[in-house]
């Protein structure tokens, strides 16, 4: 059962075996993957194919290291024209395709133990609250845009020192054609309640333009 199911020489009869199993077990996968991680229709289907694409291009290598070379090359050009990912969305790509060399290499039980397993641990520590600290205020993204002529620097100290417990620069970048400065911080409240206040107080300083106070987790490729 935990054997390879190739030969020395892969079969039409081995390989379709091999697609039935990676579909299937992506499909669920997939399936359950999707009751814990908000994304699009498109990434799941996506997902719930790669254990069968992962695992074909792993059955036509097999030993062959110089097309292996290439198909490596191939796979790390799509980093570059793919939009950046959630965590969630990372990890079950990954999953994903570690089960793919399992279903690649002939070992169907190992891929769908990989699958199922992944799937249904993610599931679990998902709907438990381990790892969570309530008490703790989230980190956010805070964007200040302030005129050309303001001296940005140490001109909110004040009002950070008073409502955040932490801030971290994260940069600052010109907007509106230069006119304008638009500063970005990671920042985590003394008090959550009291967002409404600290925004008005902020506006006070930059001119009554734009602030926003964004989840950080969201909004890093935004930087």
């Amino acid at each position: 059962m935990f054997d390879s199911i190739y030969s020395s020489v892969v079969t039409p009869a081995q390989f379709f075996t091999m697609t039935a199993a990676a579909l299937a077990a992506g499909f669920v996968y997939s399936w359950i993957m999707s009751f814990r991680i908000r994304s699009t229709k498109r990434f799941f289907i996506v997902t719930s194919l790669i254990p069968f694409v992962v695992g074909a291009v792993i059955t036509f290598v097999n030993g062959n290291i110089g097309a292996g070379v290439a198909i490596g090359g191939a796979f790390s050009l799509i980093r570059f024209r793919s939009a950046q990912g959630s965590a969630d969305e990372i990890a079950a790509i990954l999953g994903s395709m570690g089960a793919g060399i399992a279903f690649g290499m002939g070992y169907i039980a190992y891929g769908v133990i990989i699958l199922l397993c992944l799937a249904a641990l993610f599931f679990i520590l998902s709907s438990i609250s381990l790892f969570e600290h309530k008490g703790m205020a989230p980190d956010r993204l805070l964007k200040i845009t302030i005129p050309e002529s303001l001296e940005f620097n140490g001109t909110f100290d004040a009002i950070f020192d008073r409502y955040l417990e932490k801030r971290e620069n994260m940069g600052v970048k010109t907007t509106g054609m230069g006119s304008m400065f638009r500063l970005s911080y990671k920042v985590r409240l003394k008090n959550p309640t009291q967002e409404k206040e600290f925004i008005d107080m902020l506006r006070t300083r930059n001119g009554n333009l734009e602030i926003a106070l964004l989840p950080f987790e969201e909004t890093q490729s935004q930087l």
